[in-house]
């Protein structure tokens, strides 16, 4: 990973979004405020982390130019998923690719997200290109997500502990699917976690993230979700108090290792 400063942090967010309310925005569950990429570039410093992977926010919709900007401001430094429309033109990826981006997003979750129709029509395309798909999905879509993976040759990787939030039984359909999409190659975010039904230190799921751990393997990373669009705008959550469910679920080393694994996904 190339950059123009040579102290930059090593350590990685792979998921973080940045907004600018001049920016056109679609009708959803939130309205931006500003939060640039100066603002959490500085924010992640202070606990070691210098590489951030930007996710296209739903109120963007397709116009990714937000991020590609911000990727541009330091080229090799960060990394980009893109939303993209089934139209979006070969050299538009080309160029998406040698900014940073690695992925694209689908969403299940959102009211302006997009789906599996997209998928089928964009798979072969983002495979030539080496790039994987993240879902921001419910535990109880999980199946048929490893439906859509199974010989397309994509990477699939799960937002926000793959949705496995703590009203889900031990004995839930859902951990087979996440298990099958283990098998499949996928990984798992380890993010979000006041979206899965936990309040701040989150020590009610320890145990789900580490059942997730288990079954994922080597293939987590971790993502602080900032800025928070489930929070107001002026009471965000202390950026430690989302990697400390990291460290004390699965220890120091393992904690490590999870923010290593990151620059392989990202390659």
């Amino acid at each position: 990973m190339n950059s123009s400063s040579t102290s930059i942090p090593t350590g990685w967010d792979c998921h973080v979004h940045v907004f600018d309310p001049a920016h056109p925005s679609q009708a959803g569950h939130y309205r931006p405020v500003l939060r640039d990429l100066p603002e959490i570039e500085r924010t992640a410093a202070a606990l070691g982390v210098g590489h951030l992977v930007l996710v296209q926010p739903s109120v963007y919709g397709t116009d990714n130019s937000l991020i590609l900007r911000a990727l541009a401001r330091d080229p090799g430094r960060h990394r980009g998923i893109a939303v993209l429309g089934t139209d979006v033109s070969d050299t538009e990826l080309d160029t998406m690719h040698r900014l940073g981006v690695r992925g694209v997003r689908f969403n299940l979750v959102s009211p302006v997200g997009n789906g599996p129709e997209s998928f089928r029509l964009l798979a072969p395309r983002l495979k030539a290109r080496g790039w994987h798909v993240q879902w921001y999905a419910k535990a109880d879509q999980l199946a048929a997500i490893a439906d859509l993976h199974e010989g397309s040759g994509l990477t699939a990787v799960l937002d926000h502990l793959a949705g496995m939030h703590l009203d889900i039984s031990a004995s839930d359909p859902s951990w087979s699917a996440l298990q099958r999409l283990a098998a499949q190659g996928a990984w798992v975010k380890l993010s979000g976690w006041y979206r899965l039904h936990s309040v701040a230190p989150y020590k009610s799921l320890h145990d789900p993230i580490r059942r997730v751990a288990q079954l994922m393997d080597e293939r987590l990373v971790w993502g602080s979700d900032w800025p928070h669009t489930a929070f107001d705008h002026d009471a965000l959550p202390p950026y430690e108090s989302v990697w400390q469910p990291v460290v004390q679920a699965l220890g120091e080393s393992r904690a490590a290792a999870v923010r290593t694994a990151s620059a392989l996904l990202y390659a």
